[in-house]
């Protein structure tokens, strides 16, 4: 399912639009009397605060719809986290943004879910997964993810019988950190590009043996 805020008609002006675009503003951190500023500048608009916390309102909603959507079956499902600095009891901090990528049985990726907790511990994942799944996720034969330890708790707990794969990306990231010279980095990162781009088991193996030889 593709998320497009309804509140933002595709090619239309309105009146909606320009409220979602004061909310969108009010949500990345500009100021009530910013946002006032720039409407009374750009359209001869006065807005009040009211106004500026209804728009955002808006958008809560709209976000609220697409995070509570129902789910079904995603044979693939990919979990991974960024952090971002967000307001929390009256302080900036850094915060985990949970996410869950599901690759249908079309083939199509789609995000399923984000949730905002202050870390990854397991109790923050393993809540982010229940969620998916009261919402109907279902069918997964594949989880890929990084090897992080609060996450690998819950998936356990939650997917016992999922078989599992660590992502590419990371695994390579973190190879690279044992490589003894920075100057061979990039060498050994395109190495293991072309064994991950094996078409299958065998000529994979095959790869990494003429990689690991070479650098023997």
């Amino acid at each position: 399912m593709e998320f497009y805020p309804s509140a933002l008609e595709r090619g239309v002006r309105s009146e909606r639009a320009l409220k979602l675009a004061i909310a969108e503003m009010y949500v990345h951190g500009v100021s009530t009397r910013k946002v006032t500023q720039v409407m009374e500048e750009l359209c001869g608009l006065e807005v009040s605060s009211t106004q500026v916390s209804r728009a955002s309102q808006l958008l809560d909603e709209e976000l609220a719809t697409w995070r509570n959507r129902p789910l079904g079956r995603f044979p693939y499902l990919f979990f991974d986290a960024r952090y971002e600095k967000v307001r929390h009891g009256g302080a900036v901090v850094s915060c985990a943004v949970l996410i869950a990528v599901g690759v249908g049985e079309d083939g199509k990726r789609c995000v399923l879910g984000v949730s905002v907790s202050l870390s990854e511990a397991e109790v923050h994942w393993r809540t982010f997964m229940e969620g998916l799944q009261g919402r109907g996720l279902h069918g997964v034969v594949l989880i890929v993810s990084d090897d992080h330890a609060g996450l690998r708790a819950a998936r356990e707990a939650r997917f016992p019988d999922v078989p599992w794969q660590r992502c590419q990306f990371h695994l390579q990231r973190n190879a690279v950190h044992h490589v003894p010279r920075v100057s061979m980095r990039a060498e050994v990162s395109a190495d293991l590009r072309t064994v991950f781009d094996s078409q299958d088991r065998a000529e994979a193996e095959r790869r990494l043996r003429l990689v690991v030889d070479r650098n023997q």
